[in-house]
């Protein structure tokens, strides 16, 4: 089960509102979401959690990109809405490299049967992204919002969006869209 809400920051504290991702694709339209629910260039907070297993934080603010935390990359990896926040960039790929194209393969012969040797095998494991279960991003995403990198990377995925929010000020409006 996910849970998805907007925190703008406005001249009155902070407002929520429930979003709904299924129309978000990438990282692009998120953002582009989050700065429709700002009236001005002010912060906009996109929090995301799937219950128990992992949370998120895109953080839009005006123009600038996007900046994202990922409290567990590979629990967010097998997930829709986590394949959004985890761009190329914030997993060290090249844009587009999802792995080898046909161009770049190296057909010597060996692809007939012959046995590969065991530095050809250490190459193919060694390219492979394996995407760990630790957090990934700018874990200082919230710091001039009280929330620190220690206190982030801290939180369990359970209550991470709650004790964020309390941090904020802005408990009582995430509980409304919650």
């Amino acid at each position: 089960m996910y849970f998805a809400a907007l925190l703008a920051r406005t001249e009155d504290g902070w407002e929520a509102s429930d979003t709904e991702l299924d129309d978000v694709e990438t990282l692009s339209d998120l953002a582009d979401l989050a700065r429709e629910a700002s009236t001005e260039d002010d912060t906009v907070l996109v929090l995301i959690e799937q219950e128990d297993a992992w949370f998120g934080v895109v953080r839009v603010d005006g123009e600038d990109d996007p900046r994202i935390y990922v409290s567990d990359a590979a629990a967010a990896a097998r997930s829709s809405y986590g394949e959004i926040l985890l761009t190329d960039e914030l997993l060290g790929r090249e844009p587009g490299d999802d792995g080898p194209d046909l161009d770049s393969l190296d057909l010597d012969g060996t692809e007939d049967g012959d046995p590969a040797t065991a530095e050809d095998e250490d190459e193919e494991t060694g390219s492979a992204d394996a995407i760990t279960h630790s957090p990934l991003g700018d874990g200082e995403i919230l710091d001039d919002l009280g929330v620190g990198e220690k206190e982030l990377r801290a939180l369990d995925a359970e209550d991470a969006l709650s004790a964020i929010a309390e941090a904020l000020g802005a408990s009582e409006v995430l509980e409304t869209v919650r």
